[in-house]
């Protein structure tokens, strides 16, 4: 699943590339200014458009604290993001002007790939602007990925600290906590005035999780420190400064946990107590006002098409019937003696397929996860040209979030190399991460799947930045859950049991197109539809009740998943037809990735031009 953690300025209107050590163009100087508007007169159409993309690229990497440290940047190490009001204003005229800017370059003047890169900009900056439109029935605050979890999750996975420099810039974090929940909660009363409120057990979930941010030392008198406070001594321990710069750093830690961060906490528990009081009936986005609009926009930006609720639900429907038959195929290799749900109760309750729920269990789970992505390594350069230069680690979702934190996910390596891409698999109930989804879940979060994809984009050359991180969720997620079929393909899941898996994981795939517009169009309760889960897959129970906490906060997401990997499915199986014996998987894939995410309409048609190449090659 998506790990960008959250739709940054950076990551949405990101448009293209640029130097760390350059200033943005905001900075030139008077005197330079003559020079730069004469270089600008004398430029051709194709180095406006790239000037265009880099300056826009620096102008959003500057606005956007966050987007800098996770590309690895230090510029404003000692900031977080303006979620104000007005910033969202800025934002939006930004989007404006460059759309009307882009309008006016020649394209008979542009190659091929800055045509394309100009369509895609353009493609990004309008889906943002409808977005907007939209921009507070977004639940700034949901228990599923909000502010109350970034804080630590971003303190101890992102903010790296190397120097003395470091460690004051995440001190001078910790001091503006308080700044950023009070923007938030002002965010918080907007949409409180506007009715647009998560369902209630969101916010318990929400009030408990933040409560667990501000639990140990030095919040209390406590045996354990609190989580923050564990990782900041960690990280300041391993610097090699003098004992007084040390102790001068800690107390200053200290100072910042319980006179920014615990009110912070304490004032956004506040607010979500009053709002959970507030929120209307219900699980839905039918419950906001123009909720039914809203889940069309939703829909449109997730699988980048114009399918209707209806229509997408009558996909997931077809799928799911697809998935049961060739599900009963392998009922009958393991000579399994019942029914297909009589088999996902065998599935779902039998020993056979978890590990133990202890520390020993969990460390072979890890173990046995990492051996998964090896064999894989071995195996890539037979199915791709393409192969990224960043390393991967597997790592388990750390306990302060794991509660709430789905399954699995990706987050992609640092821009620099020094943070490797990271699968993390969650641990807190083993019960919940059978060993016949091992494989599948480990080729989608990891290997071939989202580390190849978001490596290789973010370490293209010769295309502009913004193609590396601009959000197309169709694409992305369409492609870890196509290379779960794929790695049948290249020779995997030889255990009857875990191609049973595979299917299990498409079948669930399948599934949420019917219960995200079950939930979300057709007013489906979130009972219901953790019902329709359990009846028609063999995921444990509360696999399907943390799904549909996550379907409910994140409307339409869950849709793109299954969209995407049908169209790549549908543009390889027309490739092949169309190539016959000159098709070329190592190829085909290359095509699909050699220009970062895109809409599907768009990878059509760059599969088409690549088919026409093949031909009269």
């Amino acid at each position: 699943m998506n790990t960008k953690h959250f739709s940054l300025t950076l990551l949405a209107l990101a448009i293209s590339a640029c130097n760390p050590a350059t200033p943005p163009a905001s900075e030139t100087s008077a005197a330079d200014k003559p020079a730069a508007q004469t270089a600008a007169a004398t430029q051709t159409e194709s180095e406006r458009l790239a000037t265009f993309f880099a300056d826009s690229f620096e102008q959003d990497l500057k606005r956007s604290p966050l987007s800098q440290s996770y590309l690895g940047y230090k510029w404003d190490y000692d900031k977080w993001n303006d979620v104000s009001e007005a910033r969202a204003d800025e934002d939006r005229a930004i989007a404006e002007q460059r759309l009307e800017t882009l309008n006016g370059f020649d394209t008979t003047q542009l190659s091929e790939q800055e045509n394309l890169s100009l369509t895609i900009a353009k493609t990004a900056l309008k889906r943002e602007l409808a977005n907007d439109e939209y921009r507070h029935h977004t639940y700034i605050m949901h228990q599923f990925r909000a502010f109350h979890t970034l804080i630590p999750s971003f303190m101890i996975n992102i903010h790296r600290v190397s120097d003395l420099s470091d460690a004051e810039a995440y001190v001078s974090r910790l001091e503006k906590v308080d700044a950023l929940f009070a923007q938030v909660i002002d965010q918080l009363k907007i949409r409180e005035e506007l009715g647009v409120f998560p369902p209630r057990w969101s916010y318990d979930q929400m009030i408990q999780a933040s409560h667990n941010v501000i639990k140990g030392n030095p919040f209390e008198e406590s045996p354990e420190d609190s989580t923050i406070w564990q990782d900041f001594n960690a990280k300041l321990d391993a610097l090699e400064i003098s004992n007084a710069e040390k102790q001068g750093l800690r107390s200053r830690a200290r100072e910042a946990l319980l006179s920014s961060v615990k009110p912070a906490y304490d004032a956004m528990i506040a607010a979500l107590e009053h709002q959970r009081e507030l929120t209307p009936e219900g699980d839905g986005v039918w419950r906001l006002p123009d909720g039914d609009k809203w889940y069309q926009n939703r829909l449109a930006w997730f699988t980048t098409t114009d399918l209707t609720a209806d229509e997408v639900h009558q996909i997931g429907l077809d799928n799911v019937a697809r998935i049961h038959e060739q599900m009963r195929a392998i009922m009958q290799q393991v000579n399994f003696d019942g029914d297909l749900n009589a088999f996902f109760e065998f599935m779902r309750n039998d020993d056979q397929f978890y590990y133990p729920n202890t520390d020993e269990g969990r460390e072979a789970y890890m173990r046995d996860a990492k051996a998964l992505i090896d064999t894989m390594k071995e195996k890539i350069p037979e199915y791709f040209g393409l192969i990224p230069q960043a390393d991967m680690i597997v790592k388990r979702v750390e306990p302060f979030r794991e509660k709430s934190a789905g399954k699995a996910f990706y987050q992609s390596p640092s821009k620099d190399g020094s943070r490797p891409g990271t699968y993390y698999a969650n641990l807190y109930d083993m019960r919940d991460m059978p060993t016949y989804q091992m494989e599948a879940l480990a080729y989608h979060e990891g290997i071939p799947g989202h580390h190849m994809q978001r490596a290789i984009a973010q370490e293209l050359e010769g295309v502009p930045e913004f193609q590396k991180y601009v959000s197309f969720t169709a694409y992305t997620e369409g492609w870890g859950l196509y290379t779960e079929e794929l790695a049948k393909d290249m020779g995997f899941y030889q255990d009857p049991y875990s191609d049973f898996g595979r299917l299990a994981m498409e079948l669930w795939r399948a599934c949420r197109l019917v219960v995200d517009t079950g939930i979300h169009a057709k007013k489906w309760s979130r009972e219901e539809a953790i019902q329709y889960l359990i009846d028609n897959t063999p995921n444990p129970h509360n696999d399907a009740v943390k799904a549909i906490e996550r379907y409910i906060a994140m409307p339409g997401q869950a849709t793109a998943y299954m969209i995407g990997k049908l169209k790549i499915m549908e543009l390889r199986a027309w490739a092949k037809e169309q190539l016959g014996d000159r098709f070329d998987i190592r190829g085909f894939h290359d095509e699909v990735l050699k220009d970062g995410p895109v809409p599907l309409n768009i990878l059509e048609q760059k599969i088409q031009r690549w088919v026409a190449s093949q031909q009269q090659s």
